[in-house]
């Protein structure tokens, strides 16, 4: 069974009902960017976060926010050393290879920007001095919907840097009762043990980079992203990061999928967690998801280039 294979299959053991969310947060993994899941509580959002982390041999971390977080407690701080008579660096949670945030938009936006060099180049500065982050370095953060009490909006620059966005949603009626008898005499989630290193993860990512994407497929990508900087119910559309971050996470998709080569499906099927969550829109016309699943269905896909459906 390929690593891929395995880790999905771990997590999926915990996460009742959701292979397509679980595949996407093993994309963005593979795909090198971070992940939000945005969802009421107590849907699992945490969940899928831990069984994630737990599946890879690696260093994870926790952090809860809250509204008196503050920045050094994320990215850390320099702290004078009496005995040696100099200052030094105190590393913050965010040196770790798996970062869980959990519920981000709890905390103060100056808190929520500490992490903004962090997930975009891999490092912080502190006091004047550059500390870099190791490898893999991979941001799962959770929030509850912006309407509910006690929250912030993400700056826009913050959902940027989030590669995808997925929402779990309650689940189905036959994943419910599995969940009401595997969880009656024990946490399944205690049982997790990893199935990949941090070697199979650096593997999967290099491996992922030679993925082909042809042409008609790039140029497919780029037609779709400019189209949401054109549509009249938007007042902001992706930016040319989402370009790369879309085109990274479809070579991704295709090799969890099995495959060396990009198809448009694969754009298809991330279009709206890639891009959606970047999107403002006008007030009173269509969802930022409703915008781009229109615009995939307006989208014509280059010669050269197919959907399989």
């Amino acid at each position: 069974m390929a690593v891929t294979e395995r880790i999905l299959a771990n997590v999926s053991s915990v996460v009742d009902g959701k292979p397509e969310a679980v595949e996407t947060a093993l994309v963005v993994l593979v795909a090198e960017g971070h992940l939000l899941l945005e969802d009421v509580p107590g849907v699992g959002k945490t969940v899928l976060a831990k069984s994630l982390a737990r599946s890879i041999g690696c260093s994870v971390r926790r952090i809860q926010f809250t509204p008196d977080l503050v920045p050094s407690d994320v990215t850390g701080v320099s702290a004078f050393n009496q005995s040696a008579g100099e200052f030094e660096f105190k590393p913050g949670a965010v040196f770790t290879n798996i970062l869980i945030g959990d519920e981000i938009n709890r905390a103060s936006p100056k808190t929520q920007s500490a992490l903004l060099e962090a997930m975009e180049e891999r490092q912080v500065t502190v006091d004047g001095t550059t500390h870099q982050l190791g490898s893999p370095f991979f941001v799962v953060a959770t929030q509850n919907p912006v309407d509910m009490e006690g929250t912030y909006s993400l700056p826009e620059a913050q959902r940027d840097r989030f590669m995808a966005q997925i929402s779990l949603g309650y689940p189905d009626v036959d994943a419910e009762l599995a969940m009401l008898r595997d969880r009656d005499a024990a946490n399944p989630l205690d049982a997790l043990v990893p199935v990949a290193t941090v070697e199979d993860v650096h593997r999967m990512i290099a491996e992922a980079r030679g993925v082909y994407l042809s042409e008609p497929v790039e140029r497919y990508v780029v037609d779709l992203v400019r189209g949401t900087r054109e549509d009249a119910d938007l007042r902001l559309g992706a930016s040319p990061r989402a370009t790369l971050q879309l085109a990274r996470a479809a070579k991704a998709r295709a090799y969890v999928q099995g495959r060396d080569f990009v198809l448009p499906d694969d754009v298809d099927a991330l279009a709206v967690p890639v891009l959606a969550h970047r999107l403002q829109v006008r007030r009173g016309g269509a969802t930022a998801t409703e915008v781009v699943d229109r615009l995939v269905a307006a989208t014509p896909v280059p010669s050269g280039a197919r959907r399989t459906s």
